[in-house]
């Protein structure tokens, strides 16, 4: 199942019944049947957030466990010298809390409107602690979440800015064609400081990676992201 994306679409607050769920087929709800869902969305309270918002400040309490069914959310930390470290990029149909900590590790802020099932982590426990299935359907998205954790070590290994930003760039086409479908334009509805954060590079050396990279016709600078003018260059950059 596809979905369209546009990070720009302001949310409602209104929630569609589970089955009617764009996002159901592709987050952690995928495992449940009919009536397991009627009893997961009682449970179920959809949160909207405007651009710039926090769902939650590391340190804080775990008290809750999100899905994600529109937007996108910016994953943070804050090193010791008071610099912020982004530590990932949350899409449609991601799950946040799977950290079995007391306290959240990392802070969430939305990028653009999005909107989320809240769920108080305590009923979500004692729910799953009855749905094997759905433990098992956790576990894989635990798993998808480290695989994303070790792909950034690996970014961030690199000393090539070009070689970094291009991984970037395919990573994310990579997750938003699971969910919309393969495309040449990637959207990035985050800032370039947003993605220098996430790179461990300054603002300064994404833009002007972007620049060379568009000089060189790998991509085409379009208003809502990039268009790849060659892609498998820009894998080749990605993967060297």
């Amino acid at each position: 199942m596809t979905v369209t994306l546009d990070f720009s679409k302001p949310c409602t607050h209104g929630r569609k019944n589970c089955l009617e769920c764009d996002m159901r087929l592709l987050s952690v709800c995928g495992a449940l049947d009919q009536t397991e869902l009627g009893a997961l969305e009682s449970l179920a309270q959809t949160s909207v957030f405007e651009p710039k918002q926090t769902l939650f400040v590391e340190g804080d309490p775990a008290e809750s466990v999100f899905t994600v069914t529109q937007g996108m959310i910016r994953l943070y930390k804050l090193v010791p010298d008071g610099r912020r470290q982004i530590v990932g990029f949350a899409l449609p149909g991601d799950f946040l809390g799977l950290a079995m900590a007391n306290k959240y590790g990392f802070s969430a802020e939305s990028i653009v409107p999005t909107r989320v099932c809240r769920f108080s982590r305590a009923a979500f426990s004692a729910f799953v602690d009855q749905k094997p299935h759905l433990l098992r359907r956790l576990h894989e998205f635990a798993t998808h979440e480290l695989s994303l954790a070790q792909d950034q070590m690996v970014v961030l290994g690199r000393r090539n800015a070009e070689g970094k930003l291009a991984a970037f760039l395919i990573g994310l086409r990579n997750r938003i064609a699971a969910i919309a479908g393969h495309s040449v334009t990637i959207a990035l509805p985050m800032s370039r400081q947003d993605i220098a954060d996430f790179l461990g590079l300054t603002i300064e050396t994404v833009s002007r990676t972007l620049s060379s990279m568009a000089k060189d016709k790998l991509i085409l600078i379009v208003p809502d992201g990039v268009r790849l003018l060659n892609p498998k260059a820009v894998e080749a950059l990605a993967e060297a």
